[in-house]
């Protein structure tokens, strides 16, 4: 049985998007579309399919549209009411009753250590997901609740991992580990953004974790020369103590939404499963001459 349950998790969306700039200079990057929903709002369904409760976002300068995402919209549910548009209606005032949503402000982009660090003390002393708001996946279980049943058998922290073609390793976190009897990975090397000849293996961190209250102390006790504090300095300077750290290979078809063409592939993997535009879709597709 596990030590804690948990119901909280962080979504560190603070990042300018600059892979999307113009469109990201007056909106997130979290809140572009895929098909007809923004990427935030998959990964937050996701976590509440998971028995997650609170979720705390940790923005920056120019998400507000992210906040009014997940609020009550009264005028447009009276103008929907109006069109008698109810169904509709239901469906968005649906989105703000999710979960609890809570937000925090990383003032300046001192990494994604720092970010986790703003929003410690509405954690408290307990267990937490972290996702990335880039981080979406298409899976039969959800990923976080892949990640909640990992924590309840180790109670330490559980890296999410994927694999990628090894020219594609320089754009993530790497690890290295003994693989398991049921699976996971028991991590001995944690490696950020590793050039291709460098990297220790294909097994990446594509954006989803537990993570336990020692990796915000840990965190608070690092000194950066440069000012960037990232979770992959905790990771090593736990592994070098000799704490232990799981990984998990996760199940499902990772959509990564952090770059134009990754973003593409997304919309069409979605929009292929999306019962009002999927045959249109389809068609389309079969029609291109490339």
């Amino acid at each position: 049985m596990s030590k804690h349950i948990i119901k909280k998790a962080i979504l560190p969306v603070a990042g300018f998007g600059t892979r999307f700039l113009p469109a990201t200079k007056a909106q997130p990057k979290e809140m572009l579309p895929v098909v007809d929903k923004p990427v935030v709002q998959y990964i937050v369904e996701e976590l509440v399919a998971s028995g997650i409760e609170d979720i705390i976002f940790v923005t920056g300068r120019g998400k507000r549209a992210l906040e009014d995402h997940f609020d009550i919209s009264y005028e447009l549910e009276d103008t929907l009411a109006q069109k008698h548009k109810h169904e509709l209606m239901a469906s968005m005032r649906g989105i703000s009753s999710l979960a609890r949503f809570t937000y925090v402000r990383q003032k300046l982009p001192k990494g994604n250590g720092d970010a986790l660090l703003q929003a410690s003390h509405l954690v408290g002393d307990e267990p937490v997901l972290v996702i990335f708001g880039d981080c979406l996946y298409d899976s039969e279980v959800p990923t976080a609740k892949q990640l909640l049943r990992s924590y309840d058998k180790y109670h330490a922290p559980i890296i999410g991992l994927t694999e990628v073609e090894k020219s594609e390793v320089s754009k993530f976190g790497v690890v290295d580990g003994k693989k398991m009897p049921d699976g996971h990975l028991l991590i001995t090397k944690f490696v950020e953004k590793p050039k291709e000849s460098e990297a220790p293996s294909n097994i990446v961190a594509p954006g989803k974790y537990i993570i336990t209250p020692e990796i915000f102390r840990v965190l608070e006790s690092i000194q950066k020369k440069d000012g960037e504090l990232g979770l992959d300095d905790a990771f090593n300077l736990m592994l070098d103590r000799g704490d232990k750290i799981y990984g998990l290979m996760l199940e499902g078809k990772w959509l990564d939404t952090g770059d134009k063409l990754n973003f593409i592939k997304a919309t069409i993997h979605m929009g292929l499963k999306h019962p009002e535009i999927r045959e249109g879709l389809r068609e389309y597709i079969k029609s291109l001459q490339v």
